[in-house]
């Protein structure tokens, strides 16, 4: 399996707080299942706004880190949860924020409690330069728990979507759990990720969300969600 979206990058958002803590939170993500991880570390401008080069770099070391250590074995790839701005195009082509793994797709979140405007403006200007948007777990917030008819609507534009495993099992309230099921079944989650910030959060819960998600979607669909879907984007492919 990929994680599609981890904060496992120390010190530089409100995820992994020490190396070691980076470190036990991978060896915790292979336990897990996990083979290979996108780290997505926010990107909020002003106060989350570390460029791509220095976390490039930050990764290189827990690369080299992993890699003493035979039994974790899992690769890890750089990328962005960059927050919802209007320059968002100029973020990411003067390395502000990246893509995920310097491919066309790219990772961003709304507010959770206010429906942002010039979103739809804002998606067909990421389409127009290239950019293939995918916005982070949807069922989260407030305004698509009340109607998910804003996220039917992006997806007919061509985004796609990414939503969190804890969201299956309750750990972000009923809503999201509800929301989450009724995006599953109506076809509009395109890829999983933990969205894990510190040790013992989610990863060992990820047999229990597997389970809960293997009762609403096929064995086919949950691979694609899980692993297929993930490899492609990291390719650069078309899903």
């Amino acid at each position: 399996m990929i994680d599609f979206h981890s904060h496992i990058i120390p010190n530089i958002d409100d995820g992994s707080t020490s190396m070691k803590d980076t470190i036990n939170m991978i060896n915790e993500a292979r336990q897990a299942g996990f083979t290979e991880i996108i780290s997505t570390s926010h990107y909020i401008q002003k106060y989350y706004d570390l460029d791509c080069f220095e976390r490039e770099k930050i990764l290189d070391i827990i690369k080299k880190k992993v890699s003493e250590k035979k039994e974790i074995n899992i690769k890890l790839y750089l990328g962005s949860e960059i927050y919802f701005t209007p320059e968002i195009i100029e973020l990411v082509k003067n390395k502000k924020a990246s893509t995920i793994n310097n491919t066309r797709y790219l990772l961003f979140e709304l507010p959770m409690n206010t429906k942002p405007l010039f979103v739809k403006e804002m998606v067909y200007k990421l389409m127009q330069n290239g950019y293939i948007p995918i916005i982070a777990h949807p069922e989260r917030y407030s305004y698509v728990q009340e109607n998910i008819r804003y996220i039917e609507e992006l997806a007919g534009m061509g985004v796609l979507f990414q939503s969190n495993y804890g969201s299956i099992i309750g750990m972000y309230g009923n809503s999201a759990k509800k929301t989450l099921k009724k995006l599953l079944k109506n076809n509009l989650i395109s890829f999983l990720g933990s969205d894990v910030h510190r040790t013992g959060q989610i990863y060992p819960k990820i047999p229990k969300a597997l389970k809960k998600l293997r009762k609403i979607l096929s064995a086919e669909e949950l691979e694609k969600l899980t692993t297929l879907n993930a490899q492609k984007v990291l390719k650069d492919e078309d899903l």
